[in-house]
């Protein structure tokens, strides 16, 4: 590191979300706060790290999905830390050209983003160190504008992220989302999951409060104020869904978590 650098924060004193979700992943990239917070949580929702990973496999599949019906431009806000598969790998292993952008607001992320940036030869990878609740400061990224043709249809990941947007009595979630959707051109996707109070309220009170004491807000949101993310847009088969039921790869994956296990709700529309 040169004089000239600024030195990056990590912040390794205090627990923060994608660490804590690395850690309920089986990844390495977590510290003490995290895995205190993770510990906390899995004391009241002992199936964290089961609604983790099909959190993770919603994405493989979705992916997957997406680039065989022909989407080459994909934009992933709320990256978290390279977990492989990541969303490059699976979208360019059927699709050489994709391109992909990554974005994230942990300064972790961006540590380990050279993970994120191993293209393809015909395709192409970028970072951009960016916060969803500036959705301005995503769109108008040197990387993202060098990477992503906007007149071209893209596929935009909001996976288990939105729930960490509060509204603060001003809808601030959904105008995000709004802003982010309106940037992009018809044919463009929208895949997304998010947390659920609907099938265990009692339980998802208690992991907002463990979140709020490791100093993260959260807000889960009902299946209306999901269903809501995708106005305007074409649900593609099956609608809403629980995470693992949305496509399953194999049927008996549809049935082996309960609603309250998965407890997130998700789905993929498509600008007409």
């Amino acid at each position: 590191m040169s004089a000239h650098e600024p030195v990056v924060d990590l912040q390794l004193d205090r627990a923060h979300s994608s660490r804590i979700y690395d850690y309920m992943l089986g990844g390495k990239t977590n510290f003490l706060a995290d895995r205190m917070a993770a510990g906390s949580v899995l004391g009241v929702f002992p199936a964290a790290l089961v609604a983790a990973r099909i959190n993770r496999e919603f994405m493989h599949r979705t992916t997957r999905h997406l680039a065989r019906a022909g989407l080459r431009q994909f934009l992933d806000i709320g990256t978290g830390i390279p977990t492989p598969p990541n969303l490059h790998d699976i979208a360019q292993g059927i699709a050489a050209d994709a391109r992909i952008v990554y974005t994230d607001n942990d300064p972790i992320v961006l540590a380990h983003a050279a993970a994120l940036l191993l293209s393809t030869p015909e395709g192409r990878t970028a970072y951009v160190q960016a916060d969803v609740t500036e959705p301005d400061s995503i769109l108008t990224a040197p990387q993202l504008r060098e990477t992503l043709d906007l007149t071209q249809p893209v596929a935009l990941s909001l996976n288990a992220l939105m729930h960490f947007v509060t509204d603060d009595g001003r809808d601030r979630a959904h105008t995000i989302v709004e802003a982010l959707k309106s940037a992009l051109p018809s044919g463009s996707t929208l895949a997304m999951t998010h947390a659920t109070p609907d099938f265990s309220p009692g339980t998802m009170d208690k992991i907002i409060k463990i979140y709020r004491d490791a100093g993260t807000t959260l807000q889960f949101r009902t299946r209306a104020e999901f269903l809501r993310f995708f106005d305007g847009w074409e649900l593609l088969d099956p609608g809403v869904a629980l995470s693992h039921q949305w496509r399953p790869d194999h049927p008996e994956d549809a049935t082996h978590v309960t609603d309250a296990e998965a407890a997130s709700y998700a789905a993929v529309a498509r600008k007409p």
